[in-house]
């Protein structure tokens, strides 16, 4: 068993604390929320401390901000159906662009790996694909009308140019584009959750997908490529996922965020009940019915829903939480 300690309570929103993301260096935090305004945290020494405020960039709730590959973008998604794209070129962030078309709110924002793609998606069921321009230009590459209901969280995979979008019909779909026509279309669709999926997160391979949803459960998929040793047929020469894992009894309300560390392998979850929960996969795990240990819990990790998990890109057991307590915490896990 581990634990999480708590390094540092950081305090400044008013409201909800929708969402926090860490710049890719691992020094510095940025979290949105329902006070319409974005705050960057950094180190001072060996405590977190406001570095920024972004205040001019939306009209409404920011739903969601993420860092580009290369740590010189942030992008927000707000419910005002625009995202705004931020740059620090001159010393302080300034918003450079304004992404306009979805309908409704942007739940969510994401940027692809390679940096050469942007993913929204919206409560108008949609998902965007944005192209990036060498000239901070932003072009709608695609609009895709997969989802049947409000579509709630998008991630690139870690390694291709693969986006996988969770939605209120229960559902998460994968997209990636046809070089043949330069089209987007799904690849596959993961239906196994019984009420919305809040979130998902990928492994550091890419070859599994974590999901969580308001049935309470997390799931585990992994792909299946074509010619198998396991013998999973792939219809059409696609990668087939499969859920390998569902851990249940564990949350008692709705598990709204999802983290899958890169450096640990574990996995957080942030949860309505006010919880952060780890999970570690069990040494001797058949990786086609993996089995995945509940490690730590702080019940009351804050004083309402835990809307927002994100482990440290760099520094192992670091992590950090959003809530809608308005305060941003982070934690370390000690093993």
């Amino acid at each position: 068993m581990g634990r999480l300690e708590l390094v540092e309570i950081l305090t400044g929103h008013t409201g909800r604390v929708w969402n926090v993301s860490w710049h890719p260096s691992g020094t510095l935090i940025s979290s949105s929320g329902e006070d319409k305004t974005i705050r960057l945290w950094g180190q001072e020494g060996n405590r977190w401390a406001l570095k920024t405020i972004l205040t001019d960039g939306h009209q409404r709730t920011i739903r969601e901000s993420a860092w580009s590959p290369c740590g010189n973008y942030l992008a927000s998604a707000s419910f005002d159906a625009t995202t705004a794209i931020w740059d620090k070129k001159s010393g302080q962030f300034e918003c450079i662009a304004t992404l306009e078309g979805h309908e409704n709110e942007v739940k969510s924002v994401s940027w692809s790996v390679s940096g050469h793609f942007l993913a929204t998606c919206s409560r108008d069921k949609s998902v965007w694909i944005w192209e990036v321009g060498d000239e901070d230009e932003y072009e709608c590459a695609a609009v895709i009308n997969a989802h049947a209901q409000d579509v709630k969280r998008v991630a690139w995979h870690p390694h291709v140019d693969c986006v996988a979008s969770a939605s209120y019909d229960n559902n998460v779909k994968l997209f990636k584009e046809d070089p043949a026509d330069n089209d987007w279309s799904c690849t596959a669709t993961l239906t196994s959750h019984e009420s919305t999926v809040w979130g998902l997160a990928f492994d550091k391979t890419g070859t599994r997908l974590a999901t969580c949803s308001d049935d309470k459960t997390v799931k585990i998929w992994k792909e299946y490529l074509p010619g198998n040793s396991e013998g999973v047929v792939t219809p059409g020469n696609e990668a087939v996922w499969k859920c390998v894992c569902t851990l249940t009894g564990y949350h008692n309300r709705t598990v709204f965020d999802i983290s899958w560390c890169h450096n640990t392998d574990l996995i957080a979850t942030a949860c309505a009940d006010d919880a952060i929960r780890v999970f570690k996969e069990a040494v001797d795990s058949d990786p086609n019915q993996p089995n995945f240990e509940l490690v730590a819990t702080i019940h009351s990790a804050h004083s309402q829903d835990v809307n927002s998990v994100r482990w440290n890109p760099v520094k192992p057991g670091l992590l950090a939480s959003a809530s809608d307590d308005s305060t941003v915490k982070i934690w370390h896990f000690v093993d």
